[in-house]
């Protein structure tokens, strides 16, 4: 019997759909593995975080923070684009009753 390889374990699942965003960025050409790896080592240094993380919220925002740069950089999607889009789902989320799905309205 051959075991399969555990599944990650995310503690949010904003972590989780971050992830996903950033390996089909990776996968469809937008962007080489090698140099998304040395720009996220480096915004965790810069943060100080040098240790092993569990994958928390401070990985997190460190792993969007390098997105977002990465995405800026490249035009795929500028500093302003992204602030519209964060305040979009800010406002979503802010609206939606507890335990209910967040939408971003049409």
């Amino acid at each position: 019997m051959t075991s399969a390889a555990p599944e990650p374990v995310f503690e949010e699942a904003w972590h989780a759909q971050l992830f996903a965003l950033t390996v089909h960025l990776n996968e469809t050409g937008r962007f080489d593995w090698p140099d998304w790896a040395a720009r996220f080592s480096a915004t965790l240094k810069r943060h100080g975080l040098e240790r092993e993380l569990n994958g928390g919220a401070d990985y997190f925002s460190a792993w969007l923070e390098t997105l977002e740069a990465l995405l800026a950089e490249s035009g795929e999607a500028e500093h302003l684009e992204q602030e519209q889009m964060r305040r979009a789902w800010e406002n979503a989320y802010l609206e939606t009753p507890h335990g209910e799905p967040v939408h971003l309205s049409e």
